[in-house]
């Protein structure tokens, strides 16, 4: 009877873990915007578990600063102000911008060929008329960590994607509303990045990084909404 007991508490473990991944890919890769509500019902079913491994997925996510506990077991997808923006966007060129730098001088080829296929996707969608957006922001993940994973340093990767859990939903909120500005400096910027790791010019891949992160946030600060300050 002990063994029985833990085997079911190792699979509930493993439900709330892919409960909490698939909602932080829901968060990193922007399919919610700032300011959504979900339900943990909402989720439970969509998911086709019990509200259980929800509410653990939920809580961790909470805990991350990644969405925040509303009323009647509600859910929102935190707004940001201009202040909290700009500080994330400042971490994440210290943070992401160092990964960058470490995956020039320590990629390996199965590495390169990871960042070339996602390169290859976002490049796909960027020179049609009518990208899909949800295909673009996918691939432009999967490039950047792509990226981050050739540092082969899970602690480093393992921040950024707690970063990313805070910025996907303002980020990619923009390419959904702008679609054409995958098409416009995005296409190139993932070439240059590319190619510094390629050469292997650790200074290069950091430039190039902080390059990408930086025009993004420019677009959003000229053309987003941001919360007030309470």
């Amino acid at each position: 009877m002990d063994a029985l007991t833990e085997v079911e508490r190792l699979e509930h473990r493993t439900l709330g873990e892919r409960a909490y991944n698939q909602l932080a890919d829901l968060l990193t890769s922007g399919r919610v915007s700032p300011g959504d509500k979900l339900t943990l019902r909402a989720v439970a079913d969509a998911f086709g578990v019990s509200i259980q491994p929800i509410r653990e997925a939920v809580s961790r996510l909470v805990s991350d600063g990644a969405l925040e506990a509303t009323a009647n077991r509600a859910v929102r997808v935190p707004t940001m102000t201009l202040a909290q923006f700009r500080d994330l966007t400042k971490v994440r060129l210290m943070v992401e911008g160092q990964a960058a730098a470490e995956a020039a001088l320590t990629r390996t080829e199965a590495d390169l060929e990871a960042m070339r296929v996602a390169e290859a996707g976002f490049r796909e969608q960027g020179e049609q008329a009518q990208p899909d957006v949800g295909q673009a922001v996918r691939f432009n993940k999967e490039f950047h960590f792509a990226v981050y994973g050739a540092a082969h340093s899970p602690l480093l990767v393992n921040i950024i994607r707690g970063l990313w859990l805070k910025a996907g939903p303002i980020i990619n909120l923009d390419s959904r509303e702008n679609p054409n500005r995958i098409a416009t400096g995005g296409l190139k910027r993932h070439i240059v990045i590319l190619e510094a790791i390629e050469r292997g010019d650790a200074e290069a891949a950091r430039a190039a990084l902080a390059a990408d992160i930086n025009v993004t946030a420019d677009v959003i600060l000229a053309r987003s909404t941001f919360a007030r300050p309470e």
